[in-house]
């Protein structure tokens, strides 16, 4: 995949395109297997190959983790409040099985929810996977970090991604202050 492959699905709306808004992004990928390093992710390298080709962004933080409760919960809220992260995208952890609680951190550690996101991503990709009704990602603010859940597979990641990315510079915006006129 290459950038050039990628713009015709991820194009911003001209207006961002003259803003050149530059923001950061972290990646969470959460596998068990991943961090005992018994697979390879590749959905997080997938993740950054979109953003970074699509938006002015920097990913700054990447990090594969266990799908443990606690330890997902101290990870997004460390690099939240710790700053310079304006986007944490995660990967994995959004299903049914008893493992899957990336939805229960994340909500354990916003201030607001903006379900938007989430329902947007599973109307615009029901009709591609039936299995995205099953989908409990969540998303959501703290301090000035919107913190996003996708799936754990690298195909779920980029079509999420296709309904996600055109929003991103304008919430990004919106956190910091910069664009307060609606």
């Amino acid at each position: 995949m290459t950038s050039s492959s990628l713009l015709p699905y991820f194009a911003l709306p001209s207006y961002y395109v003259k803003m050149k808004l530059v923001f950061t992004v972290g990646i969470l990928t959460l596998s068990d297997k991943g961090s005992r390093g018994e697979r390879v992710d590749v959905s997080g390298p997938t993740i950054k190959e979109i953003v970074t080709a699509t938006l002015d962004c920097q990913v700054v933080k990447y990090e594969i983790i266990p799908d443990d409760l606690e330890i997902i919960t101290n990870k997004l809220a460390g690099w939240c409040d710790e700053g310079g992260v304006d986007v944490i995208l995660t990967t994995g952890g959004t299903g049914l099985s008893a493992r899957d609680v990336t939805p229960e951190a994340t909500l354990s550690v916003i201030e607001k929810e903006v379900p938007g996101i989430p329902e947007a991503v599973r109307a615009g990709t029901l009709s591609k996977a039936p299995t995205a009704m099953l989908s409990r990602a969540v998303a959501g603010i703290r301090k000035k970090t919107l913190i996003i859940n996708m799936p754990g597979s690298p195909k779920a990641v980029k079509e999420c991604l296709e309904i996600i990315v055109p929003a991103l510079p304008h919430a990004v915006d919106i956190l910091k202050g910069t664009f307060t006129e609606h």
